[in-house]
């Protein structure tokens, strides 16, 4: 199956975790990351969702999934231990058209998290469809050898050459054909071997 790998303006846009164990905490830090208002369903949870509650980042309800519980959310993640319940929240976010991220089965959902690299503005996205998270993590890693902190100067420096070509008026072709020149220029740059004598 092909995914749509897209990246969205979570700000403001609730989310429900169903669920409050390790997993239902690592998807609470991605989306908080995000900036997304996050609630979270469980009979217990974890005290580093606790802690979250505590700061405001993050509201909680102590007991079992409820439908109602998917009232005004944008995405759901399905992150409990129990597969049944996972299903379930699935199909009832599936019967809302709400997007859904099923932790445990991600053929029951149609969203994933993919496995990213972030360097500053830079965000590199490495996704197997949810079939092998591990893997996608380990091609992350990898490319994280190569891929270091000065990325995020290069798209600091380009974002401000594009806003400046933007302003002068150049056609679309033009300035995506210097763009492109450039950011080939810096790359190369700090691909180059260095001199260390």
């Amino acid at each position: 199956m092909s995914y749509l790998a897209l990246n969205i303006d979570m700000g403001k846009r609730a989310v429900l975790i169903v669920g409050g164990g390790k997993v239902a905490a690592r998807k609470l830090q991605t989306l908080r990351e995000a900036g997304a208002v996050v609630r979270v369903v469980a009979p217990a949870v974890l005290p580093a969702i606790r802690e979250q509650e505590a700061s405001g980042a993050v509201t909680i309800r102590s007991g079992g999934y409820e439908t109602a519980d998917l009232d005004g959310v944008t995405l759901v993640v399905a992150a409990t231990d129990d597969p049944a319940v996972n299903r379930r929240v699935a199909l009832e976010a599936g019967e809302r058209s709400i997007l859904v991220s099923v932790a445990d089965q991600p053929e029951a959902g149609d969203c994933h998290f993919p496995a990213v690299l972030r360097r500053g503005g830079l965000e590199i996205a490495v996704s197997t469809g949810g079939r092998c998270p591990a893997l996608a993590a380990e091609v992350r890693d990898a490319i994280a050898g190569m891929i270091g902190n000065d990325y995020a100067d290069i798209v600091e420096q380009l974002a401000a050459d594009r806003e400046k070509l933007l302003t002068e008026g150049n056609g679309t072709t033009y300035n995506k054909a210097i763009l492109r020149t450039k950011a080939r220029c810096l790359i190369a740059e700090l691909s180059a071997p260095k001199d260390i004598s």
